[in-house]
């Protein structure tokens, strides 16, 4: 049962009278409703039984391509490159089977990982999809039907930092849907979600992109969308896309996780040998100001995302899952599990999927982890498994390649 759409008071009314203890919840767009990697369904296994949960169904047909899934209104939402393109497809819920596919442009990639990287995000009745080569789209929820397209390097002048092509997932925020083409015309841009018509560009902020998604935080109460670049990290006006402020950080070779926040405090991290930072935002008056915290290596996330619990940070560091105080840049513990990979939370666990292909149970603290569970994914493709899981409605989600898998974690 789902309550986050009533009024509070008959919420709390229902909570308190239904029997029924599982809170299920869509995850519409990229690292889940917040893009914090947080879940926030109930009622979930807090162990897996020898061989992981239960699989419910797999389907194909999903294409070449790393892209994760969102899944809203009973439909599950993904890219893929197939039949000669690169398509957005909508699936059932319940059974994985494809509803619709609609190309949105050509077919290929970097030459060792072909195919799709980002997620689609729906809103609205709306899904809006990046490709890898920069086709920006927006197409009916139901339907598929194409509403309109722009393209981030022909349109809006776009630059990436290296060469493993666009794989951000666009950020819809009202009438605007926010991405990041990067390059001299300005690294982040605006555009109008009815039509596809430019609202502002950074102009004054031109770094080249990374691989970074927007995500929208407040800092002394005002509003704002951040971003990472291989150059540095800002936070921007939503409404003129001016800069409130921004604070350098170089990355090297591919920067990739979207950064994390506590109070006036941004995290970022990245691999190649460069690690975490952590910067305070401060603001007297109008004027904005940054202030670095520490650089240091106590976590190097490549690209698997880092979540924020309470104080502290936890994420795949290397081979290892970690944790780091996101004031203080302290180092906690730092140990093995089933490898470097992406992570999800939900329901006091975290879900950690090895791009090698296992996936385990976690709870962490501070202080260390223990394992819940681990299992070996079935019909394992040859590629990485870099696609994030997803929990969403009681389900635990995990895309291969050409392949979608459905997984039961919810208590009997």
């Amino acid at each position: 049962m789902t309550t986050k759409n009533l009024p509070c008071g008959l919420a709390a009314a229902l909570l308190l009278t239904s029997p029924i203890s599982i809170q299920a919840e869509d995850w519409p767009q990229w690292r889940g409703p917040n893009r914090d990697g947080i879940s926030q369904e109930t009622g979930l296994l807090k162990e897996w039984p020898e061989g992981g949960p239960e699989l419910l169904w797999k389907a194909k047909g999903y294409g070449v391509g790393y892209s994760s899934v969102s899944v809203s209104g009973g439909l599950i939402y993904t890219l893929g490159d197939v039949e000669g393109g690169s398509q957005v497809i909508a699936a059932n819920e319940a059974n994985g089977e494809i509803v619709w596919k609609t190309r949105i442009g050509g077919e290929g990639g970097h030459r060792k990982y072909p195919g799709t990287r980002s997620t689609p995000t729906v809103d609205g009745g709306q899904v809006f999809a990046l490709n890898q080569f920069s086709d920006l789209a927006c197409l009916d929820a139901k339907s598929g039907k194409l509403i309109w397209k722009r393209n981030l390097i022909e349109d809006f002048g776009g630059k990436m930092m290296s060469g493993w092509k666009y794989s951000e997932s666009p950020l819809v925020d009202g009438d605007r849907v926010v991405v990041t083409p990067g390059g001299a015309q300005g690294a982040v841009v605006a555009v109008n979600r009815k039509n596809g018509g430019k609202i502002w560009q950074t102009s004054e902020w031109t770094d080249r992109a990374g691989y970074s998604s927007v995500v929208i935080k407040k800092f002394h109460g005002v509003r704002q969308y951040i971003q990472l670049t291989g150059q540095s990290v800002a936070g921007i006006d939503p409404d003129s896309g001016k800069l409130f402020w921004k604070a350098d950080r170089p990355g090297k070779t591919a920067v990739v996780s979207t950064p994390v926040v506590k109070d006036d405090v941004v995290f970022v991290t990245s691999a190649y040998g460069v690690g975490c930072s952590a910067f305070r935002i401060g603001k007297k008056g109008s004027k904005w100001t940054t202030e670095l915290l520490y650089a240091n290596k106590a976590i190097a996330n490549h690209h698997g995302g880092v979540i924020r619990l309470g104080d502290h940070v936890f994420g795949s560091s290397g081979p290892s899952f970690a944790c780091v105080d996101i004031e203080s840049g302290k180092g906690g513990f730092s140990e093995r599990s089933v490898g470097k990979g992406a992570t999800v939370y939900a329901d006091g666990r975290f879900y950690l999927r090895a791009e090698s292909g296992p996936v385990a149970l976690i709870v962490a603290t501070p202080k260390g982890l223990k394992e819940a569970g681990r299992f070996e994914q079935s019909d394992r493709s040859n590629d990485r498994a870099w696609p994030y899981p997803v929990v969403a409605n009681g389900r635990l989600y995990l895309r291969d390649q050409d392949a979608l898998l459905c997984y039961d974690v919810r208590k009997n």
